[in-house]
């Protein structure tokens, strides 16, 4: 059959496309190899952010006496919160799968191969289809990233995929990689009564982010007891009775790091292989797909987004490429921007960035002015007991533009959105200076930071 436009992968880009370009008229084929919702439902942002909540309440119940409350006899039940991360996770599926219903556009589990031209093959259980679509939209995600570490593929060294199925809290675990999923996972485990310990062999956690976030949120993790190994390298994984001995060196310093479980959380890659790009004459790298600010491929009326470009590897980044991609293909022109994309670690506490850090901005030629404000001095953090924290703004010093918004504390992915707004728009300092914020709220740190110019 033809379709105006074809969509493969059924992620937030994937269905976020889906379901837009339906709402303009236009007849629609999505195709999905596996489960609706892609990584960020299936196996990453709504599972990991379930477990989140049930580990801070865990540690709010252990801190009942500072609220003048208390309680005898509370536990946890790991295999039901596991469960209910379960449920959750089905709960969002069949939600997304009744718009994909309402929507009337055509909905098939397949594996999809594009064949040249704007001809493309889907392989479903029933067999091979043959189709074509005037515009195609890639949005195959992606998987995560095998580490060459010899001992790898041994029992108990688990993926960001394989750590969610698991039914029981480990005694010890070490999480290769510092980066926000890995940082996560050891934040849930931790709080259940895991040894954590997180390497990361770049020299510092959270690779790229603002230095005082990072600075902050070290702090925070070694509160709960959580080491960090930073500038270290693995050198191999091995079995020694029931347990794992990860082997690192940090300089001229070797040391064995015994635990029950491995969790490799290095990051993703894009979903490229037997996607048919060579036949259908696309261009890409190890990367991901090479695409234009209109998010468009070497071969003129194919889009890709999302995790697949190699680009902005978030959910909402996804979704807001999936709306470019449809509008462009419907006969738009627009661009996609990158600069203002919020980003979000669901640690305990919170930290979320947008915009440029301290040191990128002074990179790029930038007269540079930061502002800081604690949580500490702000009322409702103090009433809710979570004080540990920072707002950070980085702006042009010459004309007091917000360059750059950085936030570790309660409920940060929240507040960073202001941050997005302010950078989107192009305000100045001086515009959240002018902006009434209510009292007694966490967005006071924010104006609080503002107000310190």
């Amino acid at each position: 059959m033809n379709y105006d436009i074809a969509v493969i992968g059924g992620g937030p880009g994937g269905y976020t496309a889906a379901l837009k370009a339906a709402q303009k008229g236009a007849s629609v084929l999505l195709v999905e190899k596996a489960k609706l919702g892609g990584v960020c439902l299936q196996r990453g942002c709504i599972p990991t952010k379930t477990l989140l909540t049930s580990a801070e309440k865990w540690l709010h119940l252990q801190k009942l006496a500072e609220f003048g409350l208390s309680a005898d006899n509370f536990t946890f039940d790991f295999a039901k919160i596991m469960a209910r991360k379960t449920a959750v996770v089905a709960q969002l599926e069949k939600g997304i799968a009744q718009l994909i219903k309402q929507s009337g556009l055509t909905f098939v589990y397949g594996t999809a191969k594009l064949t040249g031209g704007h001809g493309f093959t889907v392989t479903t259980e029933n067999g091979v289809e043959e189709h074509t679509a005037t515009h195609i939209i890639l949005a195959t995600g992606s998987e995560p990233v095998r580490l060459p570490i010899p001992g790898g593929d041994l029992d108990g060294v688990l993926n960001s995929d394989g750590i969610l199925e698991i039914t029981e809290v480990p005694k010890s675990m070490v999480v290769i990689g510092g980066g926000a999923l890995g940082l996560e996972f050891a934040s849930v485990f931790s709080a259940f009564g895991c040894h954590t310990t997180v390497v990361e062999i770049m020299p510092q956690i959270l690779p790229g982010t603002d230095i005082d976030v990072v600075r902050r949120l070290g702090m925070a993790l070694r509160k709960q007891k959580i080491t960090v190994m930073t500038d270290t390298k693995i050198n191999d994984i091995r079995r020694d009775g029931s347990q794992l001995i990860v082997s690192v060196e940090k300089g001229s310093k070797a040391s064995a790091l015994p635990a029950d479980i491995v969790l490799l959380s290095a990051g993703r890659r894009a979903v490229t292989a037997g996607l048919g790009l060579e036949e259908a004459g696309i261009d890409y790298t190890r990367k991901g797909i090479t695409v234009n600010d209109h998010l468009e491929t070497s071969a003129p009326g194919i889009y890709a987004i999302g995790d697949v470009t190699g680009r902005t590897m978030l959910a909402h980044a996804a979704s807001a490429a999936a709306a470019i991609a449809v509008e462009n293909a419907c006969g738009g022109d627009q661009i996609m921007n990158y600069d203002a994309v919020p980003a979000c670690v669901f640690t305990m506490p919170e930290a979320g960035m947008v915009g440029l850090s301290e040191q990128a901005a002074k990179e790029q030629g930038f007269s540079v002015k930061c502002l800081k404000y604690n949580f500490a001095a702000n009322g409702k953090a103090v009433s809710l007991g979570q004080t540990d924290g920072m707002t950070k703004i980085v702006l042009d010093s010459t004309t007091g533009k917000i360059l750059g918004m950085h936030i570790v504390g309660p409920h940060a992915s929240d507040l960073i959105m202001e941050g997005a707004i302010a950078i989107t728009n192009g305000l100045t300092v001086n515009d959240l200076q002018k902006t009434i914020h209510p009292h007694p709220t966490l967005s006071e740190a924010v104006f609080g930071c503002a107000d310190s110019l």
